[in-house]
């Protein structure tokens, strides 16, 4: 689902493959559901997508089982 980053109460933090030198920068958010919304830190107010728990847990599972490569 995607909505307005701005519409979302969440404490956004930057991943720690960002860096401070303008480069493509991702935030996450948790929701008080569980949820995760991410956005573009170079458009704190624009569209955040928002993935339910389970589907954000299964793609951090798939992320550390390298299937992605």
């Amino acid at each position: 689902m995607q909505i307005r980053a701005d519409d979302l109460s969440v404490d956004w933090f930057s991943s720690s493959y960002s860096n401070d030198q303008g480069g493509q920068c991702v935030q996450g958010g948790m929701m008080d559901d569980g949820s995760m919304a991410v956005r573009d830190s170079k458009d704190p107010h624009g569209p955040a997508f928002v993935f339910p728990a389970a589907s954000w847990t299964e793609f951090i599972s798939a992320v550390e089982r390298d299937q992605f490569s």
